[in-house]
């Protein structure tokens, strides 16, 4: 009976298949309009302020310290002596080069400043995507299979009662808790300074001032993945093939996860890349909260310090890694479909 549905839907499935390679050349055009408009608009509003550009770029506390040479150089290196048009095609070709410009706090170039900070902020947001859509999917799974029970009722009541707080607030009840009462963890910080360690110490001692940060992120993510995957599994659980599954004695775990867990999982990676975003912007806070060296505390200082070059380069270059993940996503998105990934 599973070839005879297999061969009658492959003239169907050519078809998606089609159609998501369609979807995946008009996705990769949309997010370059999309990088091309924030570039544009990243060079132009800079631009419409009143007064000196130099003054809207860098403030006013920075030129009183500036030599008049520095300013000179500035000019042309940003090629505010030309006309608007070249002006822009020379702020483009700096993007290219990797020129994001000059910190004047940290007497840098942007992107060295930026490299430093951005892998901290990526482990951050990855481990927090990867572990919310685990845990959200396999507790979805156990809870949307047992609906109703008291095992359903105790997730769904503590899940939601999570995703009622923001994600700094969530770190801020961890970091007094475990930090301050309970003295388990780290205050702040990614690493022990001076500690000197190296191997499994050296991964010890990261994953330990990442525990709470970590934690405050996941306990609020989770929640989307979670409802999701329930939801998805009430459905699935009263469809035919999970009937067929049943009266052929296949095991109630077989048909929970190979069966309708499968039907689940495309919507949810789908969503966690939706959420990829308004996650960037919760570790931010969060890395505020506890002091850790990514680029939401590197954003803060550059508020402080005015350092307006810093805080472009920053907000283009998580313009850029959102755009990348979300790209990528619809890219692979016949591959994370089963039905659509046969036909290949």
């Amino acid at each position: 009976m599973q070839e005879c549905v297999q061969t009658r839907h492959v003239p169907i499935r050519n078809k998606v298949f089609k159609k998501a390679s369609v979807l995946n050349k008009a996705s990769i055009i949309n997010y370059v309009v999309a990088l091309l408009i924030i570039l544009t608009m990243n060079f132009f509003i800079p631009r419409l302020m009143p007064g000196d550009p130099l003054q809207a770029i860098y403030g006013n506390e920075a030129l009183l310290v500036m030599t008049p040479e520095l300013q000179e150089e500035l000019t042309h290196r940003f090629s505010l002596d030309r006309p608007l048009g070249e002006q822009y095609a020379s702020y483009l070709l700096s993007l290219c080069r990797g020129d994001l410009g000059h910190s004047y706090y940290y007497n840098a170039p942007v992107l060295k400043v930026i490299s430093g900070f951005l892998p901290w902020t990526l482990l951050l947001t990855g481990l927090a995507l990867v572990i919310s859509t685990l845990v959200g999917f396999f507790l979805g799974v156990e809870s949307g299979s047992r609906r109703g029970r008291p095992l359903d009722q105790v997730l769904l009541g503590s899940i939601m009662l999570f995703s009622g707080f923001p994600d700094f607030f969530m770190g801020i009840m961890l970091l007094l808790f475990f930090g301050v009462f309970l003295s388990l963890v780290p205050l702040s910080g990614a690493l022990t300074p001076y500690a000197g360690h190296s191997g499994l110490m050296l991964v010890a001692d990261l994953l330990h001032h990442l525990a709470l940060p970590l934690a405050a992120l996941v306990l609020v993510r989770l929640t989307a993945t979670y409802l999701l995957t329930r939801s998805t599994m009430i459905t699935t659980l009263g469809e035919a093939f999970i009937l067929t599954a049943k009266a052929k004695g296949c095991p109630e775990r077989i048909i929970r996860y190979r069966h309708a867990g499968r039907n689940t999982l495309l919507p949810v990676v789908t969503a966690a890349g939706l959420q990829f975003a308004h996650l960037v912007t919760g570790t931010l806070f969060v890395e505020i909260v506890f002091s850790y060296p990514g680029l939401g505390s590197l954003l803060y200082k550059s508020l402080l310090t005015r350092d307006y070059p810093l805080m472009a380069g920053i907000l283009l270059v998580l313009t850029v890694v959102v755009l990348t993940i979300n790209l990528l996503l619809d890219v692979f998105y016949s591959k994370l479909d089963p039905r659509v990934a046969k036909c290949t």
